[in-house]
């Protein structure tokens, strides 16, 4: 059967030329058999590798194979822009002073409160004394955060259950309250005449001060801990993931600064309950943040590297220090002292290294990608993509083979269509540019 008009039939093109015998194909059929040449040049050449070339120069199959995968650049992990996946928190350093205090002021609080039941004057008042001051610095440090003392009071038209923020905010006044009138009873005989009606409130302020150093007391344990709450209810990965062990961190933390109040402001005759207080604290504290440091594979990675790892190891030393010295020193007014004042140092350290571990898992993508993908193939039963381990986000091979979303096995973006696997919504940067 005879072609249409003008094209070439598939019978009159000769065999192995590339030449068609149709009206206007003779070019088209030449180029395609001069490329049918070229190719069959290259295989040729292909054929004639690994053998010496006319120069006597090895062939390129004999050049070694490693030589070409160093030319493979490794795979880095980026988004959009070079923009981290998940924001970073906007919080300063005035906030990592906030917990600080804010635990000084419990661990304080619960020192005054043994003393008093203790019949250990001096230890009640410095815990007193030190719980007033810690809490007014915190309180300071809020609203510095906050920019104007107006938010702080608005926070208190309401409160709800499910904020941490907004039961923050009323422990923090419940507490201040009652370690005011507490700090107050220790002044008031200084302060107050004997006779006259203030004589009748400075005889009125023992009974009601222990009552309020007590209920001071009572909300420590909540002073103490709801901050570990309010940064492991946040987005940021290191330190969502540690939620079961942050509040044991800063309530062990608080306990040993304390502790620490007590070794400094107390004789060595009633600083026996400190020394104890600071035992438990430091035991609680470090069995908790070597889970945090240790525990949640890759997003332990941030608490110990860079400024944060540098915090925590020197607190970590600091706080066997001031324990092993308020123990073996406890009946060295010097030693005690010193004991107390590694102890403050330490949990400092503590919060500030837990503050910056946490922003900095937030401004590297790799910190939210390869746990996302750990989960959604632990969901999907695919037990062979990377991070196969989907427990507290510990990773096994985070670069071996193609996860769920056919990203690349090297360990490149974990990103599929354009949406980061996960929940795109949580804590997500809101300017990242449109898909």
């Amino acid at each position: 059967m005879s072609a249409a008009p003008g094209t070439p039939e598939r019978d009159d093109a000769a065999p192995g030329t590339g030449q068609a015998a149709g009206p206007g194909a003779g070019q088209h059929g030449s180029s395609v058999g001069a490329g049918g040449s070229g190719v069959g040049k290259a295989g040729q050449g292909v054929d004639r590798r690994g053998e010496r070339d006319v120069a006597g120069r090895p062939g390129r199959r004999g050049r070694s194979r490693s030589r070409e995968e160093i030319m493979v650049p490794e795979a880095e992990f980026r988004s959009y822009y070079n923009r981290p996946i998940v924001k970073a928190a906007v919080w300063k350093h005035d906030i990592a002073a906030y917990l600080f205090t804010g635990g000084l002021a419990a661990g304080s609080a619960l020192l005054g409160a043994g003393g008093d039941v203790t019949g250990r004057p001096a230890l009640r008042r410095a815990g007193r004394l030190a719980a007033l001051g810690a809490i007014g610095a915190s309180t300071y440090f809020l609203i510095a955060d906050l920019g104007r003392p107006a938010r702080f009071h608005h926070m208190l038209r309401i409160a709800r259950p499910t904020s941490p923020m907004s039961m923050g905010t009323w422990i923090l006044s419940a507490f201040g309250g009652a370690a005011g009138v507490a700090a107050a009873a220790e002044l008031a005989p200084a302060l107050l005449p004997e006779r006259g009606p203030l004589g009748l409130v400075r005889r009125a302020m023992p009974a009601t001060g222990r009552a309020a150093g007590l209920a001071a007391a009572a909300v420590a344990p909540a002073l103490a801990t709801y901050t570990a709450v309010l940064l492991a209810d946040t987005a940021t990965p290191s330190w969502h993931e540690a939620y079961p062990e942050l509040p044991f961190v800063f309530g062990g933390s608080a306990l040993a600064s304390g502790a620490a109040v007590g070794l400094i402001a107390a004789p060595v005759e009633q600083n026996g309950p400190a020394a104890r207080l600071a035992v438990a604290g430091a035991v609680i504290e470090q069995i908790a943040a070597h889970r945090v440091e240790h525990g949640m594979g890759l997003l332990s990675e941030p608490y110990r590297q860079g400024r944060a790892g540098t915090l925590l190891t020197v607190s970590r030393a600091l706080t066997i220090a001031g324990t092993v010295g308020a123990v073996l020193g406890r009946r060295s007014r010097v030693v005690s002292a010193l004991s107390g004042a590694a102890l403050l140092a330490a949990s400092a350290a503590t919060r500030f290294g837990i503050f910056d571990g946490g922003v900095a898992s937030a401004r590297d993508p790799k910190y939210t990608v390869i746990p996302q993908r750990a989960r959604l193939a632990a969901r999907s039963g695919d037990a062979s993509g990377p991070g196969e381990v989907a427990d507290r986000g510990e990773v096994a091979d985070p670069g071996g083979g193609a996860g769920s979303g056919g990203t690349p096995a090297s360990g490149g973006v974990a990103i599929t269509g354009g949406a980061v696997l996960g929940d795109p919504g949580n804590g997500a940067a809101d300017d990242d540019p449109p898909r």
